[in-house]
């Protein structure tokens, strides 16, 4: 034996005896039939989040065993581990509500499994983000591996994909456009192979991010998941990581400031999905660092939108890997990003871009002169609706409704909205405002994918397409509209939004990057003295979510979490 603390040395149970410790594990380990040359192997763990509740992870298994196959060429020994998964819809309330947790196990297993750099395979939503935020913290040499996108698959003369499409056919159901055998149809043939959401929603848009940080292999965000080259990128990560061993770069050399600006700066460029904002700041929040709302719409300003994907476009996010895929658009935007950072392969992200791409789909991805949009597709606005700020993608907004002064029609839980949204009877016009409270971080439903509040169908059915929409929650990276959302400090909180009431006057100006609600200040005082507060969870995961959450504006991580 000896002191060398790598592969199953590493990280021992202690017993008060080192030696009997590694004696004991080396007895179990031959259990499973290990030769003693792999036992003396530096160890690549493998975090794997394959579940039968999380159809989007469909193919881990074999990506795994790819990624296995090049740890174990390159000279390591592979143990996959298991954590938890997060299937976007299979999860109540909410995903986001159990991705610190899933980041927790990530990094706790991290730092207390014998394993010398880790490759994190995931790819649906909150999944991707929760290992980035664990590798962050644990600070192990780390490759991010991502499932890839789902396929759009012709249907009767066009191509469907999930879940742009869901959505644009759902709106047409609720019209009264589609008949309830067309959306029955339309539903088994919107996600029809393994991989994530095959537009710009926040899958997609947190793989992207993910190698525009520099944590994954240059050139694979966009791969397809039934593509032979996702299985080739796995195989590829595996060695990496084995490279790594003893010589990084760690998450701590790679998640920088500079990094996490470059990662906003190619967000502005996708037009994508508005929870990478609060992904990213928990992201970049586990390593200290602080992204403030107000510095995204500088970047936002500075940076045009230069691809053409749905649910903004026109494309898919496989015509994007087709086009070029990141090493194209980042490409385009060099004089943008900060060159010096370090990557997963060793080299820089300048280094990276030294060789232009040998071509580019000009249909999908734009030169920086011919833009799809001069400016960046989110925005931040802050008022006293919201004091600490809001999120507005406005690349997929109507600027028709920019700079509007309208009346609040108030729903006061979800609950509440889907009462009484579709009543005949209700009080509202286009020329309104929309405003759901209590669906933030603090809420009892974890902050959902519910931002994205339905036309009232008796305007649906009289054409209305578009209208100002506002809460404290997200909206899915496949959704569309003038929708502002991530209003903090949020209702649950005691923010103003809690004390909104039908009829109020509010007045939104992207413009201005306002959003004030038009009531004095001794007006909202008095309201707030008849405000009680949700209810406290009383026990288990819920009770330290609800006493550790931040707000959106700091990315929803637990307090706890936060720093170095």
């Amino acid at each position: 034996m000896t002191d060398d603390a790598r592969g199953f040395r590493r990280n021992l149970t202690n017993y008060g005896d080192r030696a009997f410790a590694l004696y004991l594990r080396r007895s179990f380990a031959q259990s499973t039939g290990l030769s003693r040359d792999l036992m003396d192997r530096p160890i690549v763990g493998i975090a794997q989040t394959a579940s039968d509740f999380n159809n989007c992870h469909r193919g881990v298994p074999e990506l795994v065993e790819a990624v296995k196959r090049g740890v174990l060429a390159a000279g390591g020994l592979p143990l996959a581990f298991p954590t938890v998964s997060l299937g976007e819809v299979f999860l109540s309330p909410t995903s986001l509500l159990f991705r610190n947790l899933m980041s927790m196990d990530t990094e706790e297993m991290i730092h207390a499994q014998p394993m010398d750099a880790v490759v994190l395979v995931g790819g649906c939503d909150k999944t991707v983000p929760a290992q980035l935020m664990g590798a962050a913290s644990a600070d192990l040499p780390a490759i991010q591996l991502v499932t890839g996108p789902m396929v759009a698959m012709p249907f009767r003369g066009e191509r469907l994909g999930a879940c742009t499409d869901c959505r644009r056919f759902w709106a047409k159901y609720r019209a009264g456009e589609v008949s309830d055998e067309g959306i029955d149809t339309i539903e088994g043939n919107l996600a029809t192979t393994a991989g994530t959401c095959a537009v710009m929603g926040t899958a997609s848009t947190m793989a992207a991010l993910a190698e525009a940080l520099g944590m994954s292999l240059p050139n694979t965000a966009a791969i397809p998941a039934v593509h032979a080259d996702r299985i080739r990128a796995a195989e590829a990560s595996g060695a990496r990581a084995v490279a790594m061993i003893g010589k990084g770069p760690r998450p701590s050399e790679i998640i920088t400031p500079k990094s996490v600006e470059n990662a906003l700066t190619v967000l502005m460029a996708l037009g994508g999905s508005t929870n990478a904002i609060v992904h990213l700041t928990a992201i970049a929040g586990r390593r200290g660092i602080d992204i403030p709302l107000d510095s995204i719409n500088a970047i936002s300003d500075r940076t045009p939108v230069l691809v053409d994907l749905k649910p903004t476009g026109q494309y898919y996010f496989a015509d994007f890997h087709a086009a070029g895929g990141m090493q194209a658009l980042l490409h385009e935007l060099k004089d943008l990003l900060h060159l010096d950072c370090m990557t997963v392969t060793g080299e820089t992200l300048g280094e990276r871009l030294a060789t232009p791409p040998v071509w580019v789909d000009r249909a999908v991805i734009r030169a920086r002169a011919e833009p799809f949009d001069p400016v960046g597709g989110l925005v931040a606005v802050f008022g006293s609706l919201a004091p600490r700020g809001a999120i507005l993608k406005r690349s997929a907004a109507d600027p028709k409704l920019f700079e509007r002064e309208g009346r609040a029609v108030v729903f006061e839980s979800l609950e509440d909205l889907a009462a009484r949204i579709d009543d005949p009877d209700l009080d509202v016009t286009a020329d309104d405002f929309l405003v759901l409270k209590n669906a933030g971080p603090l809420s009892p439903s974890g902050m959902p994918e519910a931002g994205y509040l339905p036309i009232p169908k008796k305007l649906a059915q009289a054409g209305v397409k578009d209208m100002v929409r506002i809460s404290d929650a997200r909206m899915s990276g496949t959704a569309y509209g003038t929708v502002v959302l991530h209003v903090s400090p949020d209702a649950a909180s005691g923010g103003n939004l809690a004390f909104v009431r039908n009829g109020d006057r509010i007045v939104l100006s992207v413009k201005n990057r306002r959003l004030d609600l038009l009531v004095d200040e001794a007006e909202l005082a008095r309201r707030r003295t008849s405000w009680v507060p949700p209810e406290v969870p009383r026990r288990g995961y819920r009770r330290l979510y609800n006493e550790q959450i931040l707000q959106a504006d700091q990315g929803c991580d637990f307090g706890f979490l936060r720093g170095i």
